[in-house]
């Protein structure tokens, strides 16, 4: 009994980690976003609704400034204010930022949402059993190979969600008359939007996959379903 009780704890522990990080990330979102009202963009949700049967698809405005959206484990959809300020500049066309509600669309259907969460708890449990079963036959680099195994484990299953949810967003945008097209023209401009430096990281330590393998998968689908 003694020998389980640390794993035991880490279960409970991650729990209860769960349980407060949906509770913070749901606190959070209602302070900082309210519901998104622009015009252009309502038609754009309007047309994957339909195609959807559904009466209507709820996006919110998140109010921080970097570029990106948001799938919360509850459902909403959210698009960074930073996002909507290169829309209304011109950067980005309404049929790009709908790509963008359509991938979290596909995280949402998908249950990436609600897994990510479940996921970050459980692999902190893993981390805290793994550091304390390592540390035991390789003192002082136990608790570091433990951290490396379960970043790479999250940077895995996070790359697999965004191709699932790639997919997800280019059916919904061709069955509502979008097409792919938004979607991979906005994935070319997208790292100059977020300023990241990704090119230069190896694949396998970023949680998205990088971008000229998400616009190949895109186009091999475009070339299947166009057979």
């Amino acid at each position: 009994m003694i020998r389980v009780l640390p794993i035991l704890l880490a279960v409970l522990y991650a729990l209860a980690m769960y349980r407060f990080s949906a509770w913070r990330t749901a606190k959070e979102l209602d302070a900082k976003s309210s519901p998104l009202m622009d015009p252009a963009l309502r038609d754009m949700s309007a047309k994957m609704a339909t195609a959807l049967d559904l009466p209507r698809i709820k996006v919110h405005i998140y109010e921080i400034e970097p570029v990106n959206g948001l799938a919360a484990p509850d459902g909403r959809i959210f698009i960074t204010r930073g996002f909507y300020k290169k829309f209304k500049a011109g950067e980005v066309s309404a049929e790009e930022l709908a790509s963008v509600i359509a991938h979290e669309l596909g995280h949402v259907a998908l249950g990436h949402s609600r897994r990510r969460m479940i996921d970050f708890s459980g692999q902190n449990a893993m981390r805290t059993v793994l550091a304390m079963v390592l540390g035991r036959f390789i003192p002082f680099f136990g608790i570091w190979i433990a951290n490396l195994l379960t970043t790479l484990l999250a940077a895995r299953l996070s790359r697999s969600d965004e191709y699932e949810a790639d997919a997800y967003a280019a059916a919904l945008l061709t069955k509502a008359g979008i097409g792919v097209a938004p979607q991979i023209s906005l994935f070319n401009k997208l790292e100059a939007l977020t300023q990241t430096n990704h090119g230069t990281a190896p694949a396998w330590l970023l949680s998205h996959p990088k971008t000229e393998e998400r616009i190949a998968a895109l186009t091999r689908l475009q070339q299947r379903w166009n057979t």
